[in-house]
């Protein structure tokens, strides 16, 4: 952490966080993989990219958004503050692409804190609406679900450990909704064992706890994504086996689960003398070439970005701050939230936090799969740090192209920024969901799709109910199978989907 930030921000020290003095926020490192960057461990953008600062958070209207950014069906990003806003708890905001910036909620508007407190990431549901995550220990309940319309509406669909032992788990720490509709997701601690588990929630806020952690095969997951297989797969940022993790419970694992609840191990960090990586962290991604994707916060180096096939076949095909002088390649911390654009490249952030690196306040990069690494953006670059500092929740690709994240310190009043970073992208459209079967509603999200003239599923007519500039309904048509999505614009222009849609037999 930079020292502007931790002089606006006392209560966020590296003592505090991490040695337990702060009890509330120690809980949270234990949940969000997105805050253990602050526990462990130039070069401009070229001509040909643009860094955008698109808002610059007060205090007022929210502080510190931890967590990334994710795109509504009105072409707008949503996003959440950890702290700030009306009542200090947090934010849930709306953000234009051009930064008009708006606070839908304020946490801790219910008595007690009964809404939560100290929200994470949001995801967008087929319905429409945003679902997202709360972890506190100051209020009576140790975490929640909720669901906010893109308008502003809130509601609290569960909330963790309503009764003595938390069998059910406490501190979620990251949600998705699977192909079957319902939501699944990680609670970072809580459980039989105490070390965490995997549920399903149902949107009535019926929940069933599928999986508790043993520590064999490990401790305090995150990072859900769903394959094309069906099966879940995630992370666990300690336990399957010490491995020459120093202090540690375990250096941590990839699983692969069911939806209906059997989970295996499929990889144990630390089993190559940690060049593999230790402590996996920031979530995984599943790529166009079907293998998964994911960052370690520590081996190899200074962290590393890895490959898995489904089968458990691990590679780290990046190391960063490897046989290098001050980690010019940017670890200034850990590398974070990977994500793969319509160029095939995989792009993320590394945060900041270590004073013996050139790259201290974090960067923005650019990695093929291949292992050729491109820093596109060191973040601190101008006076004050007004363009941000500590970017630990990766970067989102909006479907005009452009990639947008968020900053957890620096800007005008060192409480974070939303900025856009353009890097020659172009227009594309995204489904939501990615997968389902003949019949299933899909929301298409782009740009200029108001009076789209047709829509196909790998070459298949599918129907459109209803559209507007930002999205189109559509459903699976008969006969479609597995393939890109394409839409042809009122202009004759065909938009393609960043990745293929599944149909589910």
């Amino acid at each position: 952490m930079t020292k502007l930030l931790a002089s606006k921000l006392p209560r966020f020290t590296a003592a505090r966080i991490c040695g337990g003095s702060d009890t509330r926020r120690l809980g949270l490192v234990r949940t969000a993989s997105l805050l253990f960057a602050f526990c462990i461990a130039a070069v401009i953008a070229s001509p040909a990219q643009t860094f955008t600062i698109r808002a610059s958070f007060d205090g007022t209207n929210g502080a510190n958004p931890y967590a990334g950014l994710v795109q509504g069906t009105n072409g707008n990003f949503y996003g959440t503050t950890f702290e700030g806003g009306t009542n200090g708890e947090g934010t849930v905001f709306e953000i234009t692409p051009a930064g008009g910036l708006t606070t839908l909620y304020n946490f801790c508007s219910q008595p007690k804190c009964y809404d939560g407190a100290g929200p994470s990431g949001l995801i967008l549901a087929t319905n429409g609406n945003l679902y997202g995550i709360t972890s506190s220990m100051e209020v009576i309940n140790l975490g929640t679900i909720f669901e906010i319309t893109p308008e502003g509406t809130f509601t609290t669909i569960y909330h963790f450990c309503p009764q003595f032992g938390c069998d059910d788990g406490m501190y979620p720490s990251s949600l998705l909704q699977a192909s079957n509709g319902n939501f699944y997701g990680t609670t970072s601690n809580g459980g039989v064992y105490g070390t965490g588990t995997v549920f399903e929630v149902t949107a009535k806020g019926e929940l069933t706890t599928l999986h508790t952690f043993n520590f064999a095969d490990g401790t305090y997951p995150s990072g859900l994504v769903q394959a094309t297989n069906g099966n879940l797969y995630g992370t666990t940022l300690e336990g399957g086996s010490v491995n020459g993790c120093s202090g540690s419970a375990g250096c941590g694992t990839v699983f692969e689960m069911t939806p209906a609840g059997k989970l295996t191990t499929i990889y144990i960090f630390c089993s190559q003398s940690c060049h593999d990586g230790a402590l996996p962290a920031g979530g995984l991604i599943q790529a166009s070439n079907g293998n998964i994707y994911g960052t370690t916060t520590a081996g190899g180096g200074g962290g590393t970005v890895f490959e898995i096939t489904p089968a458990g076949k691990l590679t780290a095909f990046y190391s960063f701050c490897s046989g290098q002088t001050k980690c010019t390649d940017g670890t200034g911390g850990p590398p974070y939230g990977l994500m793969q654009a319509t160029d095939g490249n995989l792009y993320g952030t590394t945060a900041g936090g270590n004073y013996n690196v050139t790259n201290k306040d974090g960067t923005i990069f650019e990695l093929t799969t291949t292992g050729e690494l491109t820093t596109l953006y060191n973040f601190c670059s101008q006076t004050e740090c007004a363009d941000g500092a500590d970017p630990v929740a990766g970067v989102l690709q909006g479907t005009n192209g452009t990639l947008y994240g968020t900053t957890a310190g620096g800007g005008t009043n060192n409480d974070g920024i939303v900025f856009s970073l353009s890097v020659g992208l172009g227009l594309f459209v995204k489904t939501n969901p990615t997968a389902g079967k003949v019949g299933a509603k899909v929301i298409i999200l782009g740009n200029n799709l108001k009076g789209a003239t047709e829509v196909t599923f790998n070459g298949v007519d599918a129907t459109i109910t209803s559209d507007s500039n930002t999205a189109i309904t559509t459903t699976v048509p008969t006969g479609a199978t597995t393939g890109v999505v394409e839409v042809t614009t009122v202009a004759g222009k065909k938009l393609e989907s960043n990745i293929a849609f599944q149909v589910i037999p």
